[in-house]
């Protein structure tokens, strides 16, 4: 008897290898997409010591795990959650488009290692994705 209850708590790791292993590759499209739209080159600079582009890529990273996370709590299915994730890559691409409204440099700011437009850039994808997040819930 005990061992089937525990087999019950189990049952669903079918189901969070689907969620967990879909969330992890979407996460990693997302990194790939994001590196591949902006003119700095993210990856190189963070090898380098560029503090600047890790506080922007950093916050990106969270700012699009935070409605991802909140997308698989909430969702039906692996499509539904496919579809939210969708929606939250989008809003984390406008929000790097509306940063670079705001501040037109940004991209050759963070190049050079200008640490207050990184920070910037991570804070406002965080705080966007917070919004996504919270917004999720139906």
């Amino acid at each position: 008897m005990r061992g089937a209850r525990a087999l019950d708590y189990l049952s669903g790791l079918p189901a969070f290898g689907a969620y967990f292993g879909l969330a992890l590759l979407l996460f990693l499209v997302f990194i790939a997409i994001y590196v591949r739209i902006t003119p700095h080159p993210e990856i190189r600079l963070i090898r380098e010591g560029n503090t600047a582009a890790a506080a922007s890529l950093g916050g990106a990273l969270i700012g699009f795990a935070l409605p991802l996370a909140s997308a698989v709590e909430n969702s039906v299915s692996l499509l539904d959650m496919l579809l939210w994730a969708a929606v939250a890559l989008v809003v984390q691409l406008l929000a790097y488009a509306i940063a670079r409204l705001l501040v037109r440099d940004i991209a050759r700011q963070i190049e050079v290692g200008r640490v207050s437009a990184g920070v910037f850039l991570g804070a406002l994808a965080i705080a966007i994705g917070l919004l996504n997040a919270a917004s999720m819930t139906y």
